[in-house]
């Protein structure tokens, strides 16, 4: 018997995107022929995954799993190539099994998550399974497991942006507040302290280089960067944003107002930061006339 490596493991799960350990079995059974393997899983799977596995997935949906003590929970985005698909039942049952599964694993990284024990198989393997019946690329993206300070609270806008919250103090009408309003404002961190120096340096650099087109005094530029930085932390920190449902008050003055106060918060926003394929159908159509 031909030995298998794991290069052509890797190798013949990079054509498939077939689960590994169904990749070794399909090469053993091969003889370690790269292409009979492939046939094997084809048979197995059809040929939708291996035809998947090099798509753009930048839809998807945010699943999110709770306690019911509030003190654990887990948030994950799952990204698939439509929005059609994002809406498919089974997509969607996939998508919230796994926040329950880890919610309650120790799983530390995505690569961690894909071997954990899911519906008799492994994650990655139910994924691909999935994958095979759908027709489109999925991918489990990213998630966060807080165990909470205080409660754990959320908020899901359309599938799309999924908000975790961990309120110490408060009610559950609070909570939910302070998750939609982080959903609606979209903060960038909870204080100043942790938005990165060199977003704040940019906006330093911005605001002198255009005070300078406008012809301010060079004696004016440093405070009037100050003034633009300050308004900048003001717009995208969660304690100093004005509150959506009450203008004249601020979030970090509600929560004083409540004796309560946010230990952190994860937003997700699906899609966010993949670049999309834009498909110019007219074209493709026009070329295709000319063969």
């Amino acid at each position: 018997m031909a030995e298998i490596t794991a290069s052509m493991v890797k190798e013949l799960r990079e054509r498939t995107d077939a689960p590994m350990m169904d990749c070794k079995k399909a090469l053993s059974e091969a003889e370690g022929d790269m292409t009979r393997g492939e046939e094997i899983l084809r048979v197995r799977f059809g040929n939708k995954a291996s035809k998947a596995a090099g798509r753009v997935a930048a839809e998807g949906t945010v699943g999110i799993s709770i306690s019911a003590d509030g003190k654990t929970g887990a948030m994950v985005e799952v990204n698939s190539e439509t929005d059609f698909c994002a809406k498919n039942e089974d997509f969607l049952k996939f998508v919230n099994e796994l926040a329950g599964i880890i919610a309650n694993s120790t799983a530390a990284d995505i690569e961690a998550v894909a071997v954990l024990p899911m519906s008799g198989a492994t994650v990655e393997e139910t994924r691909a399974q999935l994958v095979g019946k759908i027709g489109e690329n999925i991918t489990p993206r990213r998630f966060v497991r807080p165990v909470a300070q205080g409660k754990l609270a959320s908020y899901v806008h359309g599938s799309k942006i999924g908000v975790l919250v961990d309120l110490v103090g408060g009610d559950d009408n609070l909570a939910k507040d302070i998750a939609m309003h982080i959903a609606a404002a979209k903060p960038k961190s909870l204080d100043a302290s942790g938005i990165d120096a060199s977003l704040i340096e940019a906006e330093r650099r911005v605001a002198i280089e255009k005070a300078k087109e406008a012809g301010k005094p060079e004696a004016m530029l440093e405070k009037i960067a100050d003034g633009t930085v300050a308004k900048f932390l003001k717009e995208v920190t969660l304690l100093s944003q004005v509150f959506v449902k009450d203008d004249k008050m601020t979030i970090e003055q509600l929560l004083k107002s409540k004796g309560a106060s946010v230990a952190s918060f994860t937003m997700y926003t699906v899609g966010e930061g993949i670049e999309k394929v834009v498909v110019d159908y007219a074209a493709e159509v026009a070329a295709a006339a000319k063969v």
